[in-house]
């Protein structure tokens, strides 16, 4: 049986419409899936840099998740040994915005319309790997291919850990924009 942790329960859940893609700040080594609501572990793309598929699945379940209903697209510059529950593509390394992309594009495929959400779990890790002007022109091509197909997005920053330039460049990208402390 699957239950929700208690340090869930107290998070604040983010609530967005279909089709809107917002920013969201979050501290370091934060999980944004911890801010989502149930209903977006019923189908859910995420594109961690950050995070093993395995730590992913363990998130997944602590949020009351059924990880076979999560894909993972896993960026890292290791290889990636997970034999579990979620749908995880080939692994594509941090350097590679345009593997990324196409990857990121593949997976769409399985995020229902109007229905399915897309997490980035730190776009911060692709600024230490790739200009910010080429980051922003990757972020916009995966924001308008979540939009045409109304997913609600989610990409985590460490506002912190960011310029004020580069934070407002790529902030113009997003329809709504949250900050969470815990």
């Amino acid at each position: 049986m699957l239950t929700t942790s208690n340090r869930a329960d107290r998070r604040e859940r983010i609530s967005v419409d279909p089709g809107t893609q917002c920013l969201l700040s979050v501290p370091s080594m934060r999980s944004p899936l911890e801010r989502l609501p149930a209903d977006a572990f019923e189908n859910l793309l995420v594109v961690s840099v950050t995070r093993s598929p395995t730590k992913i699945e363990r998130t997944v379940r602590e949020m009351g998740g059924e990880p076979s209903k999560v894909g993972v697209v896993p960026v890292s510059g290791s290889s990636i040994n997970y034999d579990g529950p979620l749908w995880v593509a080939d692994v594509v390394g941090p350097t590679d915005l345009t593997g990324i992309n196409l990857r990121f594009s593949n997976a769409m495929r399985h995020v229902e319309p109007g229905a399915g959400w897309v997490v980035f779990d730190n776009v911060n890790v692709l600024l230490m790997y790739a200009q910010s002007d080429s980051v922003y022109q990757f972020l916009s091509a995966v924001i308008s291919q979540a939009r045409s197909r109304q997913a609600r997005g989610v990409y985590a920053v460490v506002r912190d850990a960011i310029t004020d330039e580069t934070y407002a460049s790529v902030r113009e990208l997003f329809d709504e924009e949250f900050a969470t402390d815990a």
